[in-house]
């Protein structure tokens, strides 16, 4: 992957974000941060300056559409032009739909889901313009597979994915090297767990915990050299971890009927808990 090229990165703080961005570096890409917590995003563009002679940081609260367009409008004026985009922020939640005040779950939604189209067409027509032109959108395993107590953020996963597909269909018609990827990945070992947000009615640091001990399965570093191999290549979809693959069979070869499994588990789970 040669340099030098130009990229865009939402949460680019910590996490996968982070390493798209360190990774990026390393290959001599300029590069466009945003995130919404300055001082770890400070923290990433001094490490990428150690490789790269551009990284600009950018305060962005993505549920922000203004600061979006904003952040979008600057970037591509002092980089004059980029080449891809990556849409890495996001926020988990859990919550029953019944405890799930509305306003959570327009955030969520606005978080997950809005900002990824919003940045996505903010940065569209650079994309069309690039050599090889690339948007990178994250979803989620959640976003082929629902759970119980996570409807807000299944729907914002499962709505990246569907918008991302349509968006790689129309860039292939338009470009002969413009293309979007969706990301899927499983568990990661982040602090999206230890920062998510959640219904009243949650155990939030309960909830955290058994995300890291049971779910927290690939370390950030290798997702990220998986999604920047994956979007390079132009592949329209890009999965992550063993997990995620398990729940992509899964899903093919029960289809729908695999909503059975999970409220069993469940149900199981608290009787056995019951009965400790």
């Amino acid at each position: 992957m040669p340099g030098p090229w130009k990229a865009a990165v939402t949460g680019a703080g910590s996490g996968v974000g982070r390493e798209i961005a360190l990774q990026l570096a390393r290959h001599n890409w300029s590069l466009a941060l945003a995130d919404k917590n300055y001082d770890a995003l400070l923290d990433t563009q001094s490490r990428c300056a150690a490789t790269t002679e551009i990284a600009r940081a950018t305060r962005v609260d993505v549920a922000n559409r203004n600061e979006i367009d904003s952040w979008a409008a600057s970037s591509s004026k002092a980089l004059d032009g980029l080449d891809a985009v990556f849409n890495v922020a996001g926020v988990l939640y859990s919550g029953d739909v019944i405890d799930t005040p509305p306003a959570d779950f327009d955030l969520v939604m606005a978080t997950n889901f809005e900002s990824v189209v919003i940045s996505s067409r903010a940065f569209l027509t650079d994309i069309l313009k690039s050599r090889r032109g690339r948007i990178v959108n994250v979803s989620s395993a959640f976003g082929f597979m629902s759970a119980p107590g996570y409807s807000a953020y299944n729907s914002s996963k499962f709505a990246v994915r569907g918008f991302t597909e349509a968006l790689n269909q129309e860039l292939r018609l338009a470009s002969r090297t413009a293309r979007a990827t969706c990301v899927i990945p499983g568990g990661l070992k982040t602090s999206i767990a230890r920062t998510a947000r959640s219904a009243p009615s949650v155990d939030q640091a309960r909830t955290a915990e058994l995300f890291d001990r049971r779910i927290a399965r690939t370390a950030p570093e290798d997702a990220a050299r998986k999604i920047i191999a994956g979007a390079w290549k132009g592949k329209s979809q890009v999965i992550v971890g063993q997990d995620a693959r398990l729940v992509d069979v899964t899903t093919r070869v029960l289809g729908p009927h695999y909503t059975q499994i999970l409220p069993a588990l469940q149900a199981l789970r608290r009787h056995c808990e019951g009965t400790d």
